[in-house]
């Protein structure tokens, strides 16, 4: 895939303008979910953070924002995306290496490091499950390729000891995400999204520990909107999820 033209694309605000992204016009766009991805890290100025499949940067970015001095690099399949995410590092006068690569073939400098926390939004769709994008960069952000076991195992290769993953899923692939921790990382902790109260969670987000041995917890849901069904068109995010997206806070209820 070439590089993306400015006609293509459109420059958006997360965090209130905290962080500017550009993405395509037409494509994978970045939502909430990466968002609330970056909330829920623990990490610390001077540690290092490693995304698998960055896309445009909105996760790392949005870390970025909430933790100062942090010791960034992301990785890409595509070409034009990783292209997109240096841009955006540039946009957001920070610095962000952005390695284009394959997770099962990464290259060999990178295979030589470790970081104190990794990040990572995989595809949610298995292939064959459900109807393929037309546009190939939406359909390769979607639609999962590579297997979600391979995800783990890379992201716990290059986790330092005691480092952590944090994951984002659909709540449907909270066995295989679990299962894939085994034998690589413990502690595994889950925080259901829940979009209303009293409604089923439609994501989840894992956090493993990289030689952890505390036992499984699951958190209560995090509610993303107020009231129990859509009324009027506007936001009805709840107080934490807004101050979440919009003044790019800590996701309190995973840091119990």
């Amino acid at each position: 895939m070439s590089g993306f033209s400015d006609s293509e694309l459109t420059c958006n605000d997360f965090l209130s303008g905290r962080v500017r992204l550009w993405q395509p016009r037409s494509g994978y766009r970045a939502g909430v979910d990466p968002v609330l991805l970056a909330a829920s890290v623990p990490a610390r100025e001077g540690q290092s953070v490693l995304e698998l499949g960055c896309g445009a940067g909105a996760a790392i970015l949005c870390l970025m924002a909430r933790v100062p001095g942090l010791q960034a690099s992301g990785v890409e399949l595509q070409p034009a995306y990783a292209q997109l995410a240096r841009r955006n590092a540039d946009q957001n006068s920070v610095e962000l290496r952005v390695v284009q690569a394959d997770l099962s073939a990464l290259p060999d400098d990178l295979r030589q490091e470790q970081f104190d926390h990794v990040i990572a939004n995989p595809p949610y769709y298995q292939a064959g499950a459900h109807s393929p994008s037309v546009d190939p960069g939406r359909r390769a952000a979607l639609r999962e390729e590579t297997p979600l076991v391979d995800w783990i195992n890379v992201a716990a290769r290059r986790l330092a000891p005691r480092g952590y993953l944090h994951m984002i899923q659909k709540a449907d692939r909270l066995p295989d995400m679990l299962t894939a921790c085994e034998g690589r990382l413990g502690s595994p902790e889950i925080l259901p999204l829940a979009p209303r109260a009293g409604r089923m969670a439609e994501l989840v987000i894992l956090r493993a520990r990289k030689g952890g041995r505390a036992a499984f917890r699951l958190h209560a849901p995090l509610v993303l909107h107020q009231g129990d069904r859509h009324v009027k068109d506007g936001e009805s995010y709840t107080p934490e999820v807004s101050s979440v997206l919009r003044h790019g806070a800590a996701l309190t209820a995973f840091f119990a």
